[in-house]
This record gives structure tokens, C-alpha cells and sequence, in this order.
């Protein structure tokens, strides 16, 4: 296994169980969680890491960078913004160990347009996270680690060990369920995290929604514009073949 990562990130679109990702990464308890501090940063204004209040994502990415020289810093954050400081920032794209989850952008439209009926096109966040994933490969020479988030409730150990094997963390059976209940740094967006407050592991909690793409115009076009972005990062996505691969290539940038 390669040595761990100082900063450990996870990005997905909005809607995609990046928080149930998460809240696995809290069970570990082997890091520093903080919950989507970029997003929070441009929605809120200002984003807290540890004791620190950061405004700007230059400040954000120096916490980041002093809170991972205490121990080891998890991030996960999703791409309903579009953070300029984080793809200009060439030596952070290389130096942290950025990671994508993503989910078929049909339930993931059909959910964020249920919690807010005024959401953008762009802001459904494939074309974003597409634009990190090109961002991170052309500063590290590699291509980052990808998993799907259906098979991780498909498969939530195989799909988890197979990412700690890709980027060198140990796995944690005990860490594959939890306590339901919401987390305190939830409180802020409580109601986007509802359903994951109430789960225990992995799962799909089958959710239907009035409006999909199948039966909205506006949220057909929606799909239609991001569904090529997720098959680009999809077909990209750790399986069973190119696991080992991906591994060899972390290790050999690594020596």
C-alpha cells in the first residue's frame, strides 16, 4: 500500500451520496473531516476550518494546508460552484489527493430540482466536476481515482476497498456503518442532508420525485448537456481491470 495522503479530497456533482462518503470518513476517525468547506465558502461568504474563518478560496486552501501538517485532512465538496482559486492553484491540484464520485445525472437532477426548483444548468455540476477531474490530470500527470455511486451501494466494500487501495489509506470494516443522526457541521444545509442523516451504511433509500427528466422539458435539457461529462468521468471509473493500474500510477509519481 502507498503512504497515505496529507489531503484527501472528494469531489462529486450535488445529490451524488458524497455525504454518506463522508460520513464514513468520519467513523474512521483517523482525519480531519470538513464538509464541503469550498461550496460553503461561496454560498456563505466565509468557511471555518478548525478555529480559523477563511473568505477567500486562497485562505481556504492555506488552512487547509496548516490543518493537514497536524494530521491527515478529508474534504469532500461538490460543484454547484465553480471554484476559480482551486484550478488556478496548480501546486494544490498536485499536492492533495483529489478524488471523484459520481452518479447517474438522471436521479441527481431529479433530486436537486426537488430541494430547489430555481437551480441553473450549470449548477447540476457534471460539467464542473468534469473541469476539476481535466484540471487535477494535467497537473499530476495521472488520472485521479474515480468510483461510482451506484455501485457503492451496490457494493460498498469492495467499492471502498478498492478506493483506500487506489489511494493508500487502510480499510475500515467497522467504518462501513454509523449512527443515523445529523452531524453538526450539517446544520448549516440540514435540509440537503436529510436522507443521509437517517441511514446507517450505504444504501439506496429509492426516492421518487414528481419532475425527472423523463417527464420535464427543462430538466430533459438538463440532462442532455451533462449526461456526456458523466460518461467521460464514468467510463474513467475504478473496476476490477484498471484498479491495479491506477495504483501503479499513484505509486510511480509518488518515487
Amino acid at each position: 500500500m502507498t503512504r497515505p495522503p496529507r489531503v484527501l479530497a472528494l469531489w462529486s456533482a450535488p445529490r451524488s451520496r458524497s455525504t454518506a462518503f463522508l460520513r464514513m470518513m468520519v467513523e474512521r476517525g483517523d482525519h480531519t473531516v470538513l464538509h464541503e468547506p469550498f461550496s460553503h465558502l461561496l454560498d456563505f461568504g466565509h468557511a471555518t476550518i478548525g478555529e480559523r474563518e477563511v473568505r477567500s478560496e486562497d485562505e481556504l486552501i492555506a488552512a487547509i494546508r496548516r490543518q493537514a501538517a497536524e494530521g491527515p485532512v478529508f474534504f469532500k465538496d461538490t460543484t454547484d460552484f465553480r471554484y476559480e482559486g482551486l484550478l488556478a492553484d496548480t501546486a494544490f491540484l498536485r499536492e492533495a489527493t483529489h478524488t471523484f464520485l459520481v452518479r447517474h445525472p438522471a436521479p441527481v437532477i431529479a433530486s436537486h430540482y426537488a430541494l430547489n426548483p430555481e437551480v441553473g444548468r450549470d449548477d447540476i455540476g457534471f460539467g464542473r466536476l468534469a473541469e476539476i477531474y481535466d484540471a487535477v490530470h494535467a497537473a499530476t500527470g495521472t488520472e485521479p481515482v474515480v468510483i461510482s455511486s451506484e455501485e457503492l451501494v451496490a457494493d460498498p466494500t469492495s467499492t471502498v476497498r478498492a478506493y483506500c487501495d487506489a489511494v493508500g489509506l487502510r480499510f475500515a470494516p467497522a467504518a462501513m456503518s454509523w449512527q443515523a443522526g445529523l452531524l453538526p457541521q450539517w446544520q448549516r444545509t440540514s435540509r440537503w442532508h436529510e436522507h443521509t442523516s437517517r441511514t446507517t451504511g450505504f444504501a439506496d433509500v429509492g426516492t421518487s420525485y414528481p419532475d425527472t427528466v423523463d417527464n420535464h422539458p427543462l430538466l430533459r435539457d438538463f440532462f442532455q448537456y451533462h449526461l456526456p461529462y458523466f460518461q467521460k468521468l464514468y467510463e474513467r471509473r475504478l473496476t476490477p481491470r484498471n484498479r491495479h493500474t491506477v495504483h501503479d500510477q499513484r505509486k510511480a509519481v509518488e518515487t
